[in-house]
């Protein structure tokens, strides 16, 4: 009995420590990490709970459209804004490869933000995630593409075999050309993967290309994690039609400077309309 009132007593001591920090103010590693936590654990909560209702109609895209909705409500608890301009060029009737720069999983919920305005989507993903389950189950039933990343030609095929359904079934298909986030805060991308391209080139479909604005809010050596603004700018679309495997190279060359260029603007965007005193990363020039 005694030592049942100790690990009770410890027990007060750490859910009050750990409440102090989460509710506190300033940045700490907990809070930061807390963020992030409660990001993974609800969405892992609420594929356990969907996964089941997919099986009624395994991988149609229908049903990550229903996940989404029912996971962008996190953006309230991050107190984000997520504002996308020119999202018209994403609702057009028609199979097309949307391109988009890679930060942080944050990506995912401002995807899940937007899905609305995009129509039908086949989102695509590392295979390491479809092992995380359940989410990586519900993923799957819900149509996300996994491909292997460190297997380009199995990589390819899997691309290729979805570009059937972006033709047949007008769907448009997501890609993080980076192939992995960027974690510096310079305004250089990082080197593209041709994936992307080669399957657009081949489909003759329209390349999409989005560009999120740098999440200034966030600072992982500070352990900064602030409310926040993010413009997901869309850029006019980019025609494959007439384009050869050939001019792949110099097709990804061109849509990567121009998001290049667009993140630059964005940043300098940010920064300018930043508060004089505020002191968290970008402002920082970290």
């Amino acid at each position: 009995m005694m030592w049942d009132k100790v690990w009770v007593f410890f027990a007060v001591l750490l859910f009050t420590y750990i409440s102090k920090k989460i509710t506190s103010n300033e940045p700490n590693k907990i809070k930061f990490h807390f963020y992030f936590i409660v990001y993974y654990l609800y969405g892992s909560f609420l594929a356990a709970f969907i996964w089941p209702f997919f099986l009624l109609r395994p991988k149609d895209i229908k049903n990550a459209r229903f996940g989404a909705s029912l996971l962008s409500p996190v953006t309230k608890l991050y107190k984000l804004k997520w504002d996308l301009r020119n999202g018209e060029i994403l609702s057009g009737d028609q199979g097309a490869v949307i391109v988009s720069n890679h930060q942080s999983s944050l990506d995912i919920l401002g995807m899940f933000n937007i899905w609305d305005a995009i129509g039908q989507l086949a989102p695509v993903a590392k295979k390491e995630i479809f092992y995380v389950w359940p989410f990586g189950l519900a993923a799957y039933l819900a149509g996300v593409v996994f491909i292997d990343r460190n297997n380009a030609k199995s990589a390819y095929e899997t691309l290729k075999m979805t570009s059937e359904i972006m033709v047949e079934k007008k769907t448009k298909i997501w890609i993080f050309p980076e192939g992995t986030r960027k974690k510096d805060r310079n305004c250089n991308l990082l080197p593209f993967k041709k994936g992307a391209f080669a399957i657009a080139v081949a489909a003759q479909k329209p390349i999409l290309p989005i560009v999120y604005s740098p999440y200034y809010f966030i600072d992982e050596k500070k352990y900064i994690f602030d409310r926040g603004h993010v413009v997901i700018q869309c850029l006019d679309p980019v025609k494959t039609e007439g384009l050869q495997m050939e001019d792949v190279p110099e097709l990804m060359e061109r849509v990567r400077n121009q998001m290049e260029k667009t993140y630059k603007e964005l940043t300098k965007e940010i920064l300018t309309n930043l508060p004089p005193d505020y002191s968290h990363s970008l402002a920082n020039g970290t």
